[in-house]
């Protein structure tokens, strides 16, 4: 396989694993929900995935634990911080830590199992085609899933009754239930939909992008994610566009390496962590840009009657 196709595809690849998360997160922030626990989250659903994966052979039972594993934890966070009123911030960051905490526990006796033979996905001429074929047409059905996702999301928030009433939810919470809406139960719902994402992409981590367990192998994904949906301005096609951005920077540390580019390794592994950084400074210089389009409740409780 040429070397830019190579690129292209990991690079997918890699964005695949942002996409699904910043998209949980997504959902979540639109209903005026910040969960700093991503990471924490996707390290567990690695962990379940894998596990599931090595005890039974079925990879769609590893991506269902995953997801399970997901929704669980976020299920936990949003009990406590829809209905117990605790403060967002701070849970999300003990979800985060338990969860590094939990997989590395967990994941003990896994370090040195391995995985059935991987299946190799192509589709049927197209994956054919001279470098194209191999960079578009050979992914994960998982990396076509998550461009679905994009449009159906769009379509969920702004073309169905639905969508508006979560959109609503997290721009004025007050109004929606003044109308009647149970806005602690949809917060709920979405909180987990989010979560279910984030297991996803964990899962995916340790059966698809890298299909092994090590601890702490997500390496700060989960943040970046977070990070995403304010580059994004909390826009589903933005964050894909920004996942494989971000994923394109994880990857080109190993293409210029591949390619006897003499440059510190340590240099290259920061790269999408210094993108991030830079990014978020300079969307931050045009505040009103970012209150114009943030969801006005975010990371505000809610307090039914007040």
């Amino acid at each position: 396989m040429d070397s830019y196709a190579l690129l292209f595809a990991a690079t997918l690849s890699a964005g695949t694993v942002l996409a699904l998360a910043a998209l949980g997160l997504l959902v979540n922030e639109k209903a005026g929900i910040v969960n700093l626990g991503a990471e924490g989250m996707m390290l567990c659903a690695a962990i379940a995935g894998y596990a599931t994966v090595v005890n039974t052979g079925s990879d769609w039972l590893g991506f269902a634990a995953g997801i399970g594993a997901g929704a669980l934890l976020a299920a936990v966070f949003g009990v406590l911080v829809i209905w117990l009123n605790t403060n967002q911030y701070a849970t999300g960051l003990a979800l985060s830590l338990f969860g590094a905490g939990f997989s590395a526990f967990a994941g003990i006796s896994y370090v040195q199992a391995k995985l059935p033979e991987r299946m190799q996905f192509s589709i049927p001429v197209l994956g054919d085609i001279p470098l194209v074929g191999p960079a578009l047409f050979r992914q994960h059905p998982l990396v076509y899933l998550a461009m679905a996702l994009v449009a159906a999301l769009i379509w969920f928030l702004y073309r169905t009754r639905s969508g508006l009433v979560l959109r609503s939810v997290g721009e004025s919470p007050e109004s929606a239930h003044a109308l009647g809406y149970p806005v602690r139960r949809i917060r709920f719902l979405a909180v987990v939909v989010g979560g279910a994402l984030c297991g996803l992409a964990g899962a995916y981590i340790s059966l698809v992008y890298t299909p092994l367990w090590v601890e702490g192998m997500v390496a700060g994904k989960g943040w970046i994610a977070l990070a995403l949906t304010t580059f994004a301005t909390w826009r589903p096609t933005r964050v894909l566009l920004g996942a494989y951005l971000f994923g394109g920077v994880t990857m080109l540390q190993f293409h210029l390496q591949s390619v006897g580019v003499d440059v510190p390794s340590q240099l290259l592994s920061m790269l999408p962590y210094l993108a991030t950084i830079v990014v978020l400074a300079l969307i931050s210089r045009n505040p009103a840009w970012i209150r114009i389009n943030m969801p006005a409740s975010l990371g505000k409780p809610f307090y039914p009657g007040s």
